[in-house]
């Protein structure tokens, strides 16, 4: 495993000789600067896993540089040296964002402990999070700066892209892991259901109701839960959400008495809140609850440094009991890389799980794949689009197309239609009106060979 790199940010060049010193025999690889422009300097170009700056320097103190480093890179790790006397100030940064804060004259154990800490978190998230891109490193960093906290967080992304593994990773790194975590679907419960699921609800309530029950909101209690998909609530739903986040309390659905909660709440979406917001189809209040820390997870086709790790993750985590898959061949693993993933990791994975159950030797081979995508390997790999002449039309551009692809088809309709993305009867038609027939078989009655396909 690469070593750690921490940036060390101090004005006294005795204090950063000691700390290098100190963090070297610990095995960290250690960087110094001897002001906050400079440190500024160092992490626009080199990636550093932590830094560690004192409060109190010339020029650029250690609050401004950390208002630099956090609109630079929102995901970096900043731990704040400062006298006794600057104490309430640096509780002020951990507001901005520093991960945690060291009193002066610095206490060996208590240096080495605090940044163990963060890097072991860090750590515990690297295994949580499968990813190596400079996309997922940031939400790596955002999720251990937040774990901390009780703050609600708003993770948004596209279906598919790992938003309640997120959740998790953010439980299982906070104060809270000795606790419950306990998720629930917003969009997969009947909405006359989900206010007793939620909220629980007295005996006699309403039908069926036959005895109390808890909601979940209790059951997390000292926990945290996690509410996928909230831009599916409704506005009654979300005026009720909106009561327990405020007022830590919720109401049982026919009950008189508020009982109070402690409930970490993480939120997601894959749908645009603040447009929701401005067609009034979501309470603003509310919103601007979640929202107190977002996470922005990029979908998998903007990352696809994460594919080759995320590959070797499946393989290993779906491997038959009586056969191991060890990889793609070459063209298979050149359709996973180009193809765009609209279903992202969770379509990555099944894709997977499926090749490896059809695989009939030790490699994953093109027609293991779903036909999908394969048929976007077709595409891109076999019709070479070629440029009319200058000054052709429309249609004899589009008569061109269809002639290119029956001839790359072998004159068969249907995968010509798959070709340039048509129905069999849109091709069919367009055969028919431009009067296009296979070369040679001029007298025959093509028509009527296609509709025999």
């Amino acid at each position: 495993m690469a070593r750690k790199r921490i940036l060390v940010v101090d004005d006294e060049k005795s204090q950063r000789d000691i700390l290098s010193m100190i963090l070297s025999s610990e095995g960290y690889e250690v960087f110094t600067a001897s002001s906050g422009s400079q440190a500024l300097k160092q992490v626009q170009k080199e990636r550093y896993d932590l830094v560690l700056t004192d409060l109190m320097m010339p020029e650029m103190d250690g609050i401004q540089l950390l208002n630099h480093l956090t609109q630079f890179d929102s995901s970096i790790i900043v731990i704040m040296m400062t006298a006794h006397g600057s104490i309430d100030t640096t509780k002020e940064a951990l507001w901005g964002g520093a991960y945690d804060y060291l009193v002066k004259p610095l206490d060996r154990d208590k240096l080495l402990q605090v940044i163990e800490s963060a890097l072991h978190r860090l750590n515990v998230i690297d295994e949580e999070i499968i990813g190596v891109s400079a996309e997922m490193e940031r939400v790596k960093k955002m999720i251990l700066k937040v774990a901390a906290s009780s703050s609600t967080v708003l993770i948004r992304g596209e279906s598919g892209t790992g938003k309640e593994r997120i959740a998790r990773s953010i439980f299982k790194s906070s104060p809270r892991s000795d606790h419950i975590f306990q998720a629930v679907n917003c969009a997969a419960i009947n909405e006359n259901l989900l206010e007793s699921e939620l909220f629980g609800h007295e005996k006699g309530s309403f039908t069926g109701a036959v005895g109390e029950k808890k909601g979940l909101f209790e059951i997390a209690d000292k926990g945290t839960l996690f509410l996928d998909e909230i831009g599916d609530l409704n506005i009654s739903m979300q005026a009720k959400i909106l009561r327990a986040l405020q007022e830590k309390e919720i109401l049982r659905v026919g009950g008189t008495r508020p009982l109070k909660v402690d409930v970490r709440v993480l939120a997601a979406t894959n749908r645009d809140l603040e447009v929701m917001v401005k067609e009034n189809r979501f309470r603003e209040d509310l919103y601007y609850r979640l929202n107190v820390i977002p996470i922005d997870v990029p979908p998998l086709r903007n990352r696809r440094d994460d594919i080759p790790v995320l590959i070797d993750h499946f393989l290993a985590k779906h491997q038959g009991a009586n056969r191991e898959v060890v990889g793609l061949t070459a063209a298979a693993r050149k359709l996973v890389m180009n193809y765009s993933w609209p279903g992202n990791v969770r379509q990555l994975e099944s894709a997977l799980e499926r090749a490896i159950l059809l695989c009939e030797g030790n490699e994953i081979d093109v027609e293991d794949l779903p036909l999908e995508i394969r048929q976007t390997g077709e595409r891109s790999s076999n019709f070479n689009f070629k440029l009319p002449p200058e000054g052709i039309s429309f249609e004899d551009l589009e008569r061109s197309l269809i002639i290119q692809a029956m001839e790359q088809s072998g004159w068969n309709i249907t995968r010509a239609a798959k070709l340039l993305g048509l129905s069999f009867r849109t091709l069919q038609y367009r055969l028919s009106k431009f009067k296009i027939q296979r070369p040679g078989h001029e007298d025959e009655d093509f028509m009527g060979q296609i509709e025999d396909q």
